[in-house]
């Protein structure tokens, strides 16, 4: 009995050590929608300089400086950031349902290189979260250029995105 009661009292005693030093804190939707914003690498397409190795954290989510150049025209990734030149004119709303339907605010609907259609399949919280996260973003000043139909000639960079034969996405 003697043995019991010390192993109780060892596991009682060391329980704290093996447990965090500091205390559990709740995840604020705006840091967890920076944490979803920075896993899903929304910054690869919404940032300037992101594929010339030069971003900078002033300009981060602020709009690309590159085109995709597509079959349905040639889209830039916008400023997130809540600018008038990025989503200051949007809701948390409308940006949830954008990222859940694809379909922005004026009834256009996302270029097919945003991949909305895994975005709609987090948790209404975690889209809410990312929603949170852009509004809180300091607003940077950046109109991007586009989109652009099929046939205009960009003035800027372009990748150019192949699709497999039979499998883009219908020009809207």
């Amino acid at each position: 009995m003697q043995a019991h009661r010390a192993v109780a009292l060892s596991v009682l005693v060391l329980c704290p050590v093996f447990s965090s030093s500091a205390p559990a804190r709740a995840e604020t939707p705006v840091e967890r929608g920076r944490y979803l914003v920075q896993f899903g690498g929304c910054n690869d397409c919404h940032s300037p300089g992101y594929f010339f190795g030069k971003t900078t954290p002033e300009t981060y989510l602020s709009g690309s400086d590159v085109g995709f150049q597509m079959p349905q025209g040639t889209f830039v990734g916008p400023n997130l950031t809540p600018d008038k030149t990025g989503l200051g004119d949007w809701s948390e709303e409308q940006i949830v349902k954008a990222l859940q339907t694809g379909e922005r605010p004026d009834g256009r609907i996302l270029a097919p290189i945003m991949p909305w259609h895994a975005l709609a399949k987090l948790t209404a919280e975690d889209v809410g979260a990312i929603a949170k996260f852009l509004k809180s973003l300091p607003p940077v000043e950046n109109k991007v250029p586009g989109p652009l139909g099929p046939g205009e000639k960009p003035a800027f960079p372009v990748m150019t995105i192949i699709f497999p034969e039979g499998s883009a996405p219908a020009a809207k």
